[in-house]
């Protein structure tokens, strides 16, 4: 049996869940519990995830508070935090196990790749890039202790007692508050980018066009990044 917690936050993702549960029922090993955090679903995503034989949680919406929830009420002493768009590897948890097994490790993610109906290669290498460059630009004495920034589409690791000591996610945090967590996290060891690949779904670049997806991304890091955190989530509008 594992002892990984699989934490998926979700609102509205009735056209996603399909194929996250058929991926997530064929893990090997299988994690020790699927936990979906439904912030208020109008569609039938909290149906579909209860048909799964998963865990259902209601929280408050956000996603911050949303993980902060699941991670609470993981049974597990790792947690991993899937998104719904988000197809992990078959051995997922074993890589989970593998590189949290390091206690210099406080946090850890996959490489994503952005496809759908095609991939997004040049979105998916800024993704990348920028989980080096943007501690390295704004957070620089982090940078050089370990600090990179991560975001959902990473499928972010961690052990859930690290999680609690450092006070979670902000609950306020709508948007990136991924990031929040890396910084956080550093006090208590690196954060590091696996080099193992797991699937992300490219719709908001379906629905906005190469060029504005990647304007977005740009402009809401930098406005956190120079501490513009209020009502970020009005630059980064849902996408179902």
């Amino acid at each position: 049996m594992s002892d990984t917690s699989l934490v998926i936050p979700v609102l509205n993702e009735e056209k996603a869940l399909p194929d996250l549960i058929a991926t997530v029922a064929r893990l090997d090993p299988a994690p020790a519990e699927v936990l979906l955090v439904d912030g208020g679903s109008a569609d039938r995503t909290v149906e579909l995830a209860r048909a799964a034989g998963w865990r259902i949680i209601i929280s408050p919406q956000g996603r911050g508070v949303q993980i902060n929830t699941g991670v609470a009420a993981a049974t597990a002493t790792r947690v991993c935090v899937l998104h719904a768009d988000t197809v992990p590897p078959v051995d997922m948890v074993a890589v989970i196990e593998s590189v949290l097994a390091d206690p210099r490790t406080a946090l850890a993610g996959f490489t994503p790749v952005i496809m759908g109906e095609k991939t997004r290669w040049g979105t998916t290498a800024h993704n990348w890039a920028k989980t080096w460059y943007a501690p390295l630009l704004f957070r620089p004495r982090l940078f050089f202790r370990g600090a990179r920034l991560l975001f959902g589409d990473h499928a972010m690791f961690f052990r859930k007692a690290d999680f609690l000591s450092v006070g979670g996610c902000d609950p306020a945090a709508r948007v990136m508050e991924e990031a929040d967590l890396c910084i956080r996290l550093t006090d208590l060891g690196r954060v590091r980018l696996v080099p193992r690949i797991i699937k992300t779904s490219d719709r908001r670049i379906a629905e906005w066009g190469p060029v504005k997806a990647n304007w977005v991304y740009l402009k809401v890091g930098l406005l956190w990044a120079m501490g513009a955190r209020q009502r970020l989530e009005k630059h980064y509008p849902d996408v179902r």
